[in-house]
């Protein structure tokens, strides 16, 4: 197996595994925000485009973070012999 830290970012942040999880989080952090900060229009139908776009974007940030996340915890778990893989 490559170790993980001769892989590029890119090549971990877009690895099928990290991906998965990364979209997971969006999904239940970025619905969570949104309904937070754009509830209100939700319930009275007062969406505008701009506020779709804040909303859209609001699942960007926890998609990054955990992307982020994620590339770094695997680069350096990659020497340690008891964590050679995440979630195992």
């Amino acid at each position: 197996m490559t170790p993980q830290k001769d892989l590029s970012f890119f090549a971990i942040a877009f690895s099928p595994e990290v991906r998965r999880t990364a979209i997971r989080v969006a999904l239940i952090v970025g619905s969570a925000l949104a309904l937070i900060n754009h509830g209100d229009k939700l319930v009275t139908g007062t969406l505008t485009v701009p506020a779709i776009l804040k909303m859209l974007l609001t699942y960007l940030v926890p998609y990054s973070v955990s992307t982020w996340s994620a590339v770094k915890a695997i680069r350096a778990c990659d020497g340690d012999s008891s964590h050679s893989q995440l979630g195992s």
